[in-house]
């Protein structure tokens, strides 16, 4: 049902829409292009690179980055290994136990069992058994009490049922957030431990059947990861800032901010409902109750027993950085990247986006072997490191800052890949660019454009759906209008590159229908289970290379700037009426609130654990003057349409020299978004237009030094920071104001 109606839809977004056509010099350079992408290099290069686990820290993490650069060089690209010594914790015990269920000891398994005939089955060492990285460590033992999905609005609902985590082990369910600050939040509010399981509702046999018949998590699976605080900074625990280098300067274990204090684990959600069915107090509220053959209760009287002890050492991490020299712009550059390290195997996870890169990379060698020679230079990287908290990434983004801020033009990222839509993200004056080079690319399922598909799938977006997708779902609705870009938040390797350094950032996958997420960082995310279920005959895993592929090439080749900023203007103008309407609803909240408490509303409500009793207090929300954002936006309009009008009318016929100084104003333009001290308590984090939300991890954040300020009820900081923000849009108001007269001379 869903594949025909996106069908329809994309069908409608045909009728009457115009799609760019490349030049026939740049078609024939993209047919070579694509003829040199061959699916059967994919399968094999994944089936060597999942042969074994490839964690930081274990032989095949290493034997992999070796291989990786050797087949860079193979291509023709000039390559290297660059390394880095960052702290990665390993674990040496974990206990996780109910001495007395029902009179009787039982024990939580922390290791996931192989299954035959499949790559699990396999790995006779280094398989990382149940493990969250940077958690606390620690021996402790207390009652359970369940927080649903453990994000900030569970733990104010349980403020209104009068319960505490205060000296208490919490368990909570994957989704609806990042796991790392289930864990935090947990800390936070008192709770000694923490568990984390993946329930059957979201990603079990209720949503498919489970591996190795089907694509879901079967009972035994459970989800490694990391739970550092990332909102805090990304990379090395030790070196914030700065380069994980032999002789870096480094922060204590104990000093870092980033790293946990409490022992924490994932579980399966075999071991979950023997826990959670051991719970004997209040019955949880309905939309706490996931899918287990169990009555969900919030609270328990049977002691728990968690014990995590860690390895806290040092360990030397591989980036491959290979590049190809521009012909005519040496000195600018554009970068492409994806990880090669996993939790366990990482087929899909990240190595189907690494063999997509390694394709790209194999057809630009070969197109360069054929005579084309690329007018920027084009830098491919295969971070190591990702899954503990970008550190590859991060820690070579922050030793190459200065180069990085004077000569990258674009960084393009990739993680993941699966069969169905494609989702791009990233800076919103790319929209035309990315339209532009998805010209001529076709879905191998519907056979209509990639683009096409997309928009079908954005229109989509229902009643129910936030703000900004429905905002999204009106732009992609219009054929005259540039597709819509996702703001970018965090949870993969472009976050140093466009929130810490503020480079122009995109970031690719297709995915939706060949599933992943039931099998997302176990044992069982295997060749087998990626060739079978998720990209059958690695059909997208081959489209992605084609598609990042076209991004790459004309990034490298643009004789003029790739943005275009009235969709940038347009993108600022609609999060400014957020903001605003963000506040005005706040306000009408705690206004309603204070009203309701007077007339003694709540006082009406008999059960507690409804959700409208017992509410808590918000505070009385100022009125906010908005007017240098408002300004600012209206600013950015007029500068953005001279701009772009005049690139329309003379950018083709701009002598030389003035193309290099132009594009020498617009390669910087879009760190002018950055704020030299950077979002209140965590400064690693410098635009002022996307960061990752401090509750929701990986979601974005857009104005999130006024949006978050607001939402956390800090009044001067919104205060501030509308000053700050309507300072970054009019710096880039100005630069684009430069750019338009040298357009005009």
């Amino acid at each position: 049902m869903r594949r025909s109606v996106l069908c329809s839809l994309a069908g409608l977004l045909l009728t009457g829409a115009a799609f760019a056509q490349t030049s026939n010099d740049d078609a024939g350079l993209l047919t070579r292009f694509d003829a040199a992408i061959n699916p059967h290099d994919l399968d094999g290069w994944m089936k060597l690179l999942a042969a074994e686990p490839n964690q930081v820290g274990s032989p095949h993490d290493k034997s992999n980055a070796d291989w990786i650069l050797k087949q860079f060089q193979s291509f023709g690209w000039d390559a290297h290994i660059e390394t880095y010594r960052v702290l990665y914790p390993t674990p040496v015990s974990e206990t996780l136990e109910m001495p007395n269920l029902n009179g009787k000891p039982w024990k939580a398994t922390l290791q996931e069992r192989p299954i035959p005939g499949d790559s699990s089955a396999t790995a006779k060492q280094y398989a990382l058994p149940a493990y969250l990285e940077y958690q606390g460590d620690g021996d402790v033992t207390a009652p359970l009490v369940y927080v649903n999905y453990g994000n900030e609005d569970d733990y104010k609902r349980l403020e209104t049922l009068g319960i505490s985590v205060k000296g208490k082990i919490v368990i909570s369910r994957y989704g609806q957030g990042w796991r790392g600050l289930k864990v935090k939040l947990a800390q936070d509010h008192g709770a000694i431990g923490a568990l984390i399981y993946s329930d059957p509702a979201d990603d079990g046999y209720s949503v498919d059947a489970v591996y190795p018949k089907g694509s879901m998590r079967p009972p035994q699976g459970f989800q490694r990861g990391s739970v550092a605080d990332m909102t805090i900074y990304p990379g090395d625990p030790l070196t914030p800032g700065i380069a994980a280098t032999e002789n870096a300067k480094r922060l204590t274990r104990e000093t870092s901010p980033s790293i946990l204090k409490i022992p924490a684990l994932p579980i399966s959600y075999a071991d979950a409902q023997v826990m959670l069915g051991a719970m004997d107090g209040m019955v949880a509220p309905d939309n706490w109750r996931g899918h287990l053959g169990i009555t969900y209760r919030v609270t328990g009287k049977v002691p728990v027993h968690l014990a995590v002890k860690s390895e806290w050492s040092l360990k030397t991490i591989y980036d491959v950085i290979a590049t190809l020299k521009g012909s005519q712009y040496p000195d600018q550059w554009v970068i492409r990247g994806n990880h090669h390290d996993g939790w366990v195997f990482g087929a899909s996870d990240p190595l189907s986006g690494q063999t997509s890169l390694l394709a790209e990379a194999k057809s630009l060698g070969q197109l360069v072997k054929g005579g084309w020679k690329p007018k920027r230079t084009i830098v491919y990287t295969s971070w190591d490191a990702e899954e503990p908290m970008l550190l590859g990434s991060t820690e070579w983004a922050e030793d190459h800052g200065d180069e990085l801020r004077q000569k990258a033009v674009l960084y393009i990222n990739s993680d993941g890949n699966g069969r169905g839509i494609l989702n791009v993200g990233g800076s919103e004056d790319l929209e035309k660019f990315v339209s532009d080079t998805l010209a001529g690319v076709i879905d191998p399922e519907t056979n209509q454009p990639v683009d096409a598909r997309r928009r079908a799938h954005l229109r989509m977006a229902g009643p129910m759906a936030d703000e900004h997708d429905r905002a999204m779902g009106r732009q992609a609705a219009d054929a005259a209008k540039n597709m819509p870009l996702e703001p970018l938040g965090s949870g993969s390797d472009y976050s140093a590159y466009l929130q810490h350094l503020g480079l122009a950032t995109l970031d690719y996958g297709f995915g939706g229908e060949g599933r992943s997420t039931g099998v997302y960082h176990s044992r069982y995310d295997t060749y087998e289970h990626h060739s079978k279920f998720v990209d059958p005959g690695f059909v997208y895993d081959a489209l992605l290379a084609k598609t990042v592929g076209r991004a790459v090439i004309k990034a490298a080749d643009a004789d003029l700037p790739i943005q275009q900023a009235s969709d940038f203007a347009d993108a600022i103008d609609q999060y400014v009426g957020e903001v605003k309407r963000l506040a005005d609803t706040r306000r009408g909240a705690a206004e309603s609130q204070k009203k309701m408490l007077a007339d003694n509303v709540y006082a009406l409500a008999a059960d507690p654990t409804k959700p409208h009793a017992n509410p808590t207090a918000l505070q009385e929300v100022p009125k906010f003057d908005f007017a240098p954002l408002d300004d600012a936006a209206a600013n950015l309009k007029k500068s953005a349409k001279a701009y772009d009008d005049a690139l329309a009318a003379n950018g083709a016929s701009l002598p030389a020299a003035d193309r290099v100084r132009l594009q020498g104003v617009m390669q910087s333009i879009d760190q002018t978004l950055l704020l030299d001290k950077g979002l209140p308590g965590r400064d690693w984090y410098k635009n002022s237009i996307y960061a990752p939300g401090r509750f929701t991890g990986y979601g974005a954040k857009t104005l999130p030094g006024v949006r978050e300020a607001i939402e956390e009820e800090r009044w001067s900081d919104a205060t501030q920071y509308i000053g700050l923000t309507a300072g970054t849009i009019n710096a880039y108001s100005a630069r684009l104001d430069q750019a338009t007269a040298i357009l005009k001379r």
